[in-house]
């Protein structure tokens, strides 16, 4: 059978004794062993009347296992949904409703509150621990460690990855077996890496900077990964020496600033530090130099186009950019009304094409028809210029997105909860440079007549409904929110008045 996602990235293993992966208490997994793993969690998955296409949606803590399982559904031909540990019961059903996941896999302990939604959706739950336990892997127990992978080709899907719209509404963005081969492929000879590298993963592996950029680009090079649980300084330092390359997001660079035992000689046979997910301060960049000796590489790509631009492993890395155009990818910048490409240095929309750009939005074909051209340029909603060199910088979200640490908040769907709030007639929520966050959410609230909104209250409140990460760090009041004449909210003036809030 042939299966081009499997045998790029885990079959053309088989039989590997090397290591892939090392946890931080000590033990390895070789590339055969994880494979065996594998092969008995898609035994599982077809067990529990699985077929290919079928979602698979998990909601389940970083580990080994939880590798194994994207493994086993690449293998099984199944479309793997990884959602955010964070999101909420509400979530969560939005997710399985939308996404008819036969399947969803949770940690135990959430199992119970997160039943009746799976329930809900029709959608079987299954349980899968950090530590490796649970209901699947019991079931995996008891099947070979040998399976006939699935037939697939390029074009089927291997995965959905939920992005947010502005409206609230989550978009399933459509990634084929092509669209992460061909990311992976490039990223791994683009940045160097070979079956000698090792990987300090310390990223979530729910979006795709810790799934498909460090994990996949990791496999197709052959090389090893030590797999943190999550950011953890102390274990960051302690696995740095045994490292030759991390990839992070701003807040993992300023916090390691920030602290003493980071210096030179730890980090002086590391090869490679990238940065995404969010902009990276020029003053991060200047004191990360200065410290180590090294520029860290900043790119850039989204849920949609997976890696669209790198600065360059040789060359110049300009601070402040996100370099070039990936080869085989193109981008252009256009007028956001005429369609048209603007001249070089100018600001417009950044539109991507190549291989690397999704199929589409599940089951939002107008939505697709929006942002995905006939021609099969993407509109990006980022505003950015692109100089005489080629070199790419992003200057502005045009959907005001949020990027903090590395996660995206959609000021809406924050908005939406902030304006049910008691006391609040109605709320603007925007994204504010932060020194470790890169960006944080500021939620600006006006007061129904007569009443003080409780500030406290609704930030106790909002934990019902949204995820940590997308709860504004401050709540401020004000008396009215800035409006131009045709009524719409001019958050470019809130950023202006509030700009130095978290400074």
């Amino acid at each position: 059978m042939t299966n081009p996602l499997f045998d790029t990235l885990f079959g053309c293993h088989a039989g590997r004794k090397a290591p892939f992966i090392y946890l931080p208490d000590g033990r390895e997994i070789s590339y055969d062993d994880f494979l065996l793993l594998t092969a008995r969690f898609a035994n599982a998955l077809t067990k529990l009347g699985l077929n290919a296409d079928d979602r698979v949606a998990v909601q389940i803590e970083k580990s080994p296992e939880a590798v194994a399982v994207y493994a086993a559904c690449v293998q099984a031909g199944l479309v793997f949904l990884p959602l955010n540990t964070a999101y909420t019961p509400d979530e969560v059903s939005y997710f399985l409703e939308n996404s008819g996941a036969r399947i969803f896999i949770c940690d135990s302990t959430h199992s119970v509150m997160l039943r009746p939604v799976a329930q809900a959706s029709s959608a079987q739950l299954e349980t899968l621990d950090a530590d490796g336990s649970g209901s699947l892997r019991d079931l995996a127990n008891t099947m070979p460690d040998n399976f006939e992978t699935v037939d697939c080709n390029g074009d089927d899907l291997a995965a959905f990855l939920y992005t947010s719209g502005t409206t609230g509404r989550s978009k399933g963005a459509m990634l084929t077996q092509d669209n992460l081969i061909s990311n992976a492929q490039t990223l791994a000879e683009l940045w160097k890496f070979s079956a000698d590298d090792v990987l300090l993963h310390a990223l979530p592996i729910f979006h795709t900077h810790g799934l498909f950029v460090a994990i996949n680009t990791t496999l197709v090079a052959g090389g090893s990964m030590i797999l943190l649980s999550k950011f953890d300084l102390n274990q960051i330092i302690d696995q740095l020496p045994k490292s030759t390359a991390m990839m992070g997001v701003p807040t993992f660079y300023t916090r390691l600033l920030d602290d003493p035992r980071f210096t030179g000689e730890l980090a002086c046979h590391m090869r490679l530090f990238t940065s995404g997910s969010a902009p990276l301060l020029a003053e991060t960049h200047v004191q990360f130099e200065q410290r180590t000796g090294h520029r860290i590489l900043e790119r850039y790509g989204m849920t949609e186009t997976n890696m669209t631009t790198s600065n360059p492993y040789d060359g110049e890395r300009r601070a402040g950019t996100v370099g070039p155009a990936l080869p085989g990818v193109e981008v252009k910048v256009t007028d956001a009304v005429t369609g048209k490409i603007v001249s070089d240095g100018e600001i417009g929309m950044l539109e991507v094409r190549g291989p690397n750009v999704f199929k589409g939005y599940w089951q939002m074909p107008e939505k697709t028809r929006e942002e995905l051209r006939e021609d099969g340029f993407f509109i990006t909603g980022d505003l950015a210029l692109i100089d005489e060199h080629g070199y790419v910088q992003i200057v502005g979200r045009d959907k005001d997105l949020i990027i903090s640490g590395g996660y995206n908040i959609y000021p809406k769907e924050v908005e939406l909860v902030l304006d049910e709030q008691k006391g609040v007639l109605e709320s603007a929520v925007i994204g504010l440079t932060h020194p470790d966050f890169g960006e944080a959410a500021l939620g600006v609230l006006v007061a129904l007549k007569g009443s003080a909104p409780d500030l406290d209250a609704i930030g106790q409140n909002i934990a019902q409904s949204l995820a940590r990460f997308k709860h504004p760090r401050k709540l401020v009041i004000v008396d009215a929110l800035p409006r131009n004449t045709m009524g719409k909210v001019q958050k470019n003036v809130l950023r202006d008045q509030f700009k130095d809030t978290f400074l």
